[in-house]
């Protein structure tokens, strides 16, 4: 028993004496663990190149299906409704692939990798912030997607490359916000097909009940005022409005506000859940 006691010293004398060879390595900072975590959501594309189904063919058969779809009927041309309508699918697009923040999140809660993160001693919001920012590069390819199909079928922005890239801009961060909303409900919600039922549940309405095929000058009045209030118009009107060229700086303006509250509301809501999810 003594032999052994003193080989297990040995042993521990030992381990200690390498791993206290060299200076210790500085805590990681929120911005390392932020930007760790982003790359990690990135890396899920790499892994699961199916994740990019929803930005690449989901675009295309929006584009080609609403184009040829109602542009005679509407504008008397594909060509001329293409000019209006671009610009909305792309907000529309990007906006509905938001969802699979929240799923993802969701998925990492099944499968027990949430809660091996929890107990990293990082700061707490990196994990949701980190995926955001990984998002993101799937909203930009889908942007891209969006837009280099419209000038393949006749699409011209009034506002040159510079009014396309301030579009984009503003679409990230209006959907990096929104994208806070599916970050609560995959907390929340029991399976990421839950997720995804809530999720659709509210963005179809959202995303049709918009300026993103009519004009709303042609609904009635009550449905109107829900088009004029819903944060998805503001940021139809300011990508439009940028790419086409034209001064829209109070659409941007308020895409912005409607931005920041959302985080308000759901970037507190979803770190009370983080917290108290069990």
């Amino acid at each position: 028993m003594t032999a052994t006691t003193t080989d297990n010293q040995i042993v521990s004398e030992k381990l200690d004496a390498v791993l206290a060879s060299g200076p210790r390595p500085p805590r990681a900072n929120a911005l390392t663990t932020t930007l760790a975590f982003g790359w990690r959501a990135i890396l899920r594309i790499k892994h699961v190149p199916e994740q990019l189904f929803d930005v690449t063919l989901f675009p295309i058969i929006s584009v080609l299906m609403f184009t040829y779809l109602f542009g005679g009927a509407i504008a008397g041309s594909t060509s001329a409704y293409l000019q209006f309508l671009l610009p909305g699918i792309l907000v529309q697009t990007v906006v509905m692939i938001t969802m699979y923040t929240g799923v993802a999140l969701n998925t990492d809660i099944e499968k027990g990798v949430f809660d091996r993160i929890r107990t990293l001693p990082v700061w707490r919001p990196s994990a949701l912030v980190g995926a955001l920012l990984g998002d993101a590069v799937r909203y930009t390819l889908a942007s891209i997607f969006v837009v280099a199909l419209g000038l393949i079928l006749g699409y011209r922005p009034d506002g040159g490359a510079a009014g396309v890239v301030a579009g984009v801009a503003v679409l990230m961060v209006f959907c990096f916000a929104f994208s806070w909303i599916w970050t609560w409900v995959g907390l929340l919600a029991r399976s990421a097909q839950s997720v995804m039922g809530i999720s659709m549940m509210v963005l179809f309405p959202l995303a049709f009940l918009s300026p993103v095929f009519v004009d709303p000058k042609t609904m009635p009045e009550w449905l109107q005022t829900f088009v004029e209030i819903n944060p998805i118009s503001h940021a139809v009107y300011a990508v439009r409005g940028l790419m086409s060229g034209d001064s829209v700086g109070d659409e941007v303006l308020w895409t912005f506000i409607a931005a920041a509250v959302l985080i308000a509301i759901f970037a507190p809501l979803t770190m009370r859940a983080y917290t108290r999810r069990r």
